[in-house]
């Protein structure tokens, strides 16, 4: 596999502290598994919508730790240009967010794509915002994007001999 000049693997939700947050720390210790390259990417979180400096929020703190995920020092940060520049890849929670993308972003990556969008065997590509919702719906989250980690990781072993 060739090296890539950009490493960095943004994941995108709308306010940056529920499901973005989430799913940057899972794809990252699933990555940091990986052999080289893929354990030499970084994974970031942004919202469409987000401000910055916010923490995660509780459910999504307390959701994580049950998998060994800490959140506490998660702050939330708004999806710029800049960070787009640097990206190899976006993975989005929804069409909304894709579509976000497209129209207020100038510089976008090659690959943009759902979190959920390589698995194969399911009609539900989007993952939902749990906020303000109980903990069963921020577990229900997380598992939906584990179940997704792998086809994700697949994808980018597939790309991971391209250079842009």
């Amino acid at each position: 596999m060739c090296l890539e000049i950009n490493k960095l693997i943004i994941t995108l939700c709308t306010g940056n502290t529920c499901r973005s947050p989430m799913a940057e720390r899972m794809l990252q210790q699933a990555l940091d598994a990986e052999e080289d390259p893929l354990n030499t990417f970084t994974v970031v979180s942004a919202g469409v919508s987000a401000g910055s400096g916010n923490a995660a929020s509780k459910n999504s703190m307390d959701a994580t730790k049950r998998i060994g995920i800490d959140l506490s020092n998660h702050c939330s940060q708004p999806l710029t240009d800049d960070l787009l520049s640097q990206a190899y890849a976006v993975f989005a929670m929804t069409e909304a967010h894709i579509f976000a993308l497209h129209s207020y972003y100038s510089v976008l990556p090659k690959r943009v794509h759902l979190f959920r969008e390589f698995i194969t065997d399911t009609a539900n590509t989007e993952i939902p915002d749990p906020f303000g919702q109980n903990i069963q719906a921020y577990s229900q989250c997380l598992d939906s994007m584990s179940e997704a980690v792998p086809s994700i990781l697949k994808y980018l072993r597939s790309e991971g001999t391209t250079n842009s």
